[in-house]
């Protein structure tokens, strides 16, 4: 059973222009103590599935269809149950630790009042247990960058402090949204490492959003390839991060600089106008009249690997064509 189900999932933005259909449809596991990795275009909806797990989303949002944690639909939980449920059981690792941290707050408080909050203790053991946690973060000289504020450190050390504040509940299952945004090569191996380190750590499963395939294929069990607000193929990641066959997923590898960054031709299409059959047709080199027409079965292959396309064995022909070479499962 997975730790975290979602099964039909929509998330809907209500707007003055119409309605914003940021996830469409979407059914994705997430097993216990695995690292499940959403890749996929800026724009594809990926945040705003991790958001929708915890309903941290705008009024104007609305949900409907199934997000089952430990057999319990978040989606119909009383507000005060869905308050314990963050932080201590489902912890965000947000995007940008320069705006995600108290400005005024030295960094070691931060963490320090999420032990006091999450594990009922008393300051002074809190503040001990948040220079411990910074030390298994190998974070430079914990006592005195506890002491000091965001603005003072560095960008991976930032992300180390985030990381700290994630974890002070024990969840069961972290989500990391874009982790290594805009970090050079240096600072996305510190953050890799110390997500590996996170989860090696307290055997929690983890939601890793991200655009770096390097990343997602040094971290990740399991892959699932967003286009459009859709889920177009999922299943080990191995597999899809080196023989993917959905045109999308290879056009993916095909623009990456080691693969001889070849970019999809054309833009995704606006959330506002959705078009019919397959979102991706309009970009696809194997499209015919039946992906306008018809939305795509799911093909199901060998151990939970699955895609969304009406010619997936053309496209396991073609995809030579579109990208060469691999991602191997290495550390970044």
């Amino acid at each position: 059973m997975a730790l975290l189900s979602m099964r039909n999932l929509n998330t809907v933005f209500h707007s003055e222009e119409g309605k914003i259909k940021a996830c469409n449809d979407v059914s994705l596991d997430i097993p216990a103590g695995k690292t499940v990795g959403l890749i996929g275009e800026t724009g594809s909806g990926k945040s705003v599935l991790g958001l929708s797990i915890l309903r941290l989303l705008p009024r104007n949002a609305s949900l409907t269809g199934e997000i089952r944690y430990k057999g319990q639909d978040i989606l119909t939980m009383p507000g005060k149950q869905l308050q314990q449920l963050r932080g201590n059981e489902i912890a965000l690792l947000p995007q940008s630790p320069s705006t995600s941290l108290n400005p005024v707050l030295q960094t070691g408080s931060q963490i320090t009042e999420g032990l006091c909050l999450h594990r009922k203790m008393k300051w002074k053991p809190a503040w001990e247990k948040a220079l411990a946690m910074l030390r298994l973060l190998n974070l430079p000289q914990p006592e005195k960058k506890a002491r000091e504020y965001p603005h003072q450190l560095s960008g991976g050390m930032k992300q180390r402090i985030l990381a700290a504040i994630s974890v002070t509940g024990r969840p069961s299952l972290l989500i990391a949204d874009e982790p290594a945004k805009g970090l050079d090569a240096v600072l996305r191996a510190q953050v890799t490492g110390i997500l590996r380190q996170l989860t090696g750590e307290t055997g929690a499963a983890m939601l890793l959003i991200t655009h770096d395939l390097k990343v997602a294929a040094s971290l990740c069990d399991e892959v699932a390839v967003m286009y459009a607000g859709e889920i177009v193929e999922n299943g080990p990641a191995e597999k899809i991060l080196t023989n993917p066959v959905h045109p999308y997923a290879q056009g993916l590898l095909a623009s990456l600089p080691e693969h001889g960054l070849r970019p999809i031709p054309g833009y995704g299409p606006s959330l506002l106008d959705l078009p019919a059959g397959c979102k991706f047709q309009r970009r696809c080199l194997l499209a015919r009249d039946v992906c306008a027409e018809k939305r795509p079965p799911w093909q199901v292959f060998s151990n939970g690997w699955h895609a969304r396309c009406w010619f997936i064995d053309q496209s396991r022909k073609s995809q030579q064509n579109l990208y060469r070479g691999d991602l191997q499962k290495t550390a970044v």
